[in-house]
């Protein structure tokens, strides 16, 4: 197939996509109640779109397209009151959280899709394993170069969305001491990790991509699980790295958070990237995974080695006058006390099971923070 066209895109605008565990009540497990859900939620208006994901105890939600993180908020607070009413009705939760803390892979069904049926027959085990939840921001750029460059100038700040949105500590019903380790299993697929380094999109589509679909490896850009990637059919790049926040309110503060730094690259804020910015990629993405903004991060041009938490702090301080323009002042001020004080999700979670010293008031703390939008 060849590559789509790039669409052409309003710069700046934003979506959201969350992936959403959906649990029993009861005992607090997965429950595979994709179908069930899906199809209450056919038969009425939904203010956004839901489809299903690799396996049956998850479902995908999707925003419209926005200016305004206001507009974002509010649209992702209406569907996730349309999607616990509707939960609600047919007994079973809803929950973010990159993972869920004690669920058994091998148990997991696989949707009945055929690309998912595709990609379990390719991959394996490693198709239940990938029953993990994950945010995906979408910024939209007016031309095909425009996205090479954000994609790339971007690099540097990828631990930043890591930290900030990391909310998969446990796994498999144990701490992982990592505080995002949804990303390890993202690893384990072929084509994962940071894109090639092109700055034209004839020298992508011909040089690369062509060459790639003649190995027979790809059939489109689907088959790319690159943290960044370009998203020709939509007109922009999605930043993939993050985890599904336990809220709705901190998926629409990354999202801001995105759209803010992107204005401020475009707008020459930052040298322009270089390949030898990646030289510590791998190391700055597993210090975020693994402690979150108590990792520290190699700058990729001075090798100065700065906490994650602290460049998060010193960024937001940059990015005052783009918020400013771009009307998101309080979600990076919600960002900056996620960094100063609140920290992460994973931080909470671990707090909760510290508490109730068992791992399903984990389960418990992360369905009741998607319902009331608040951390209990």
């Amino acid at each position: 197939m060849p590559l789509e066209p790039f669409k052409h895109s309003e710069p700046l605008t934003m979506g959201v996509e969350l992936e959403l565990q959906i649990v029993n009540p009861y005992d607090l497990d997965l429950t595979p109640g994709a179908d069930d859900l899906l199809a209450l939620l056919r038969c009425a208006p939904f203010p956004g779109s839901v489809t299903p994901e690799m396996t049956q105890s998850m479902i995908e939600i999707a925003t419209g397209v926005h200016t305004r993180h206001e507009e974002l908020l509010a649209q992702l607070r209406a569907v996730r009151d349309t999607l616990v009413a509707a939960a609600d009705r047919l007994n079973v939760e809803l929950a973010g959280g990159g993972t869920h803390p004690f669920q058994r892979w091998f148990e997991q069904r696989i949707f009945d899709k055929p690309r998912f049926q595709q990609l379990s027959g390719l991959y394996g085990y490693l198709a239940k394993q990938f029953t993990v939840f994950g945010q995906h921001v979408h910024i939209g750029c007016r031309s095909a170069d425009e996205a090479l460059f954000l994609l790339h100038a971007l690099n540097r700040y990828v631990p930043h969305f890591i930290a900030l949105s990391a909310s998969s500590p446990f796994f498999q019903g144990v701490d992982t001491l990592f505080d995002s380790a949804r990303l390890n299993a993202v690893f384990a697929f072929p084509l994962s990790g940071r894109a090639p380094f092109v700055l034209r999109w004839d020298d992508f589509e011909q040089g690369y991509f062509r060459k790639m679909e003649a190995t027979g490896v790809v059939k489109s850009m689907k088959d790319f699980y690159w943290d960044i990637r370009p998203k020709p059919e939509y007109g922009t790049i999605e930043l993939r790295v993050c985890d599904t926040p336990l809220t709705v309110e901190r998926a629409a503060a990354l999202a801001a958070y995105l759209q803010a730094l992107c204005r401020h690259l475009l707008e020459g804020g930052d040298p322009a990237p270089e390949e030898d910015d990646y030289l510590v990629y791998t190391y700055n993405r597993f210090q975020a995974c693994r402690f979150g903004l108590d990792g520290t991060m190699v700058h990729p041009r001075t090798r100065e080695a700065l906490s994650i938490r602290e460049d998060i702090l010193t960024t937001v301080r940059r990015l005052a006058p783009h918020a400013q323009a771009l009307g998101s002042e309080a979600a990076l001020a919600d960002i900056e006390q996620v960094a100063a004080t609140l920290g992460n999700h994973a931080s909470h979670l671990r707090a909760v099971h510290a508490r109730t010293g068992n791992i399903q008031g984990v389960v418990r703390a992360a369905a009741d923070a998607w319902r009331h939008g608040v951390l209990c």
